[in-house]
């Protein structure tokens, strides 16, 4: 079985690269849990392109139900077609369009499956994906055909902690918290984003970014990518790394909140 050992695009934790593997050698899904902007959703990716593997992301939404991942019976086109259509429309078949999960498991190899942020939907959604995950099959009763997963798919499910998940679904899944990176981490992820970073502006940077995560009085706590990005301003603009710490430059690429700016520019020294 293939292992998983991080890539070039993406810093991975030695305790997060154990968890993927020991998912697929489980063969549970991996439930990732972590504040927005700590990677769930990249690792995904880097998964699919360390293993070679297509990766199939199903995102969830407030709206979505666990039926839309399975398959979607178009019932009104059938309708029009048996009304204008020239072609027959006994045919069931053709009517039938699998969601992400049925892609999953009748795709040719084993793939990678990206269930991004559960706690989106309702609480039933996780119950009702129990049988599927479990099984990697189901029937659509509108055919009579029952699916089954050739190849299991890697499943990877984010949550932003916004709703609990139960009980049941959490037996099922292999866990991990992935915390917000230290300045020893968060300094290998940037240097993977730019390779020649002045070493100056890297720490004034840095320095910045972690005394305004500390601050309490901050909402909406400033991210990885949101630290890249503002780098990235940074650099662009030329800015005197002497000047980042007193100054904050750009400060609308760090924080996104009018309450959050004017709280920092009272409380900053």
């Amino acid at each position: 079985m293939d292992k998983f050992k991080g890539s070039q695009d993406y810093v991975v934790s030695e305790e997060l690269m154990r968890a993927v593997n020991i998912a697929m050698v489980l063969q549970k899904p991996l439930l990732l849990k972590g504040e927005p902007g700590t990677g769930k959703t990249m690792l995904a990716e880097a998964i699919a392109a360390a293993l070679k593997k297509e990766l199939m992301i199903w995102n969830i939404k407030s709206t979505t139900k666990a039926q839309d991942g399975l398959y979607v019976y178009d019932v009104v086109r059938r309708l029009y077609d048996s009304q204008f259509g020239g072609d027959s429309v006994d045919n069931i078949e053709k009517y039938v369009k699998l969601g992400k999960l049925g892609d999953a498991f009748t795709h040719r190899e084993q793939a990678i499956l990206l269930i991004d942020e559960i706690d989106k939907a309702d609480l039933e959604f996780p119950n009702d994906l129990l049988w599927e995950l479990d099984r990697m099959e189901f029937y659509i009763p509108e055919t009579g055909r029952t699916v089954k997963a050739g190849q299991r798919p890697v499943v990877i499910i984010t949550s932003n902690a916004e709703k609990e998940l139960p009980d049941a679904f959490l037996r099922r899944c292999v866990f991990h918290y992935i915390e917000f990176p230290d300045k020893e981490l968060m300094t290998q992820i940037i240097r993977v984003h730019f390779s020649n970073l002045d070493e100056s502006l890297l720490t004034q940077a840095l320095n910045a970014f972690y005394r305004i995560r500390q601050l309490p009085q901050i909402r909406k706590k400033p991210s990885t990518s949101e630290i890249i990005d503002w780098i990235q301003a940074l650099i662009h603009e030329g800015a005197d790394p002497g000047q980042i710490i007193s100054e904050l430059p750009y400060l609308g690429v760090l924080l996104k909140k009018n309450e959050d700016i004017d709280t920092l520019r009272r409380n900053w020294r």
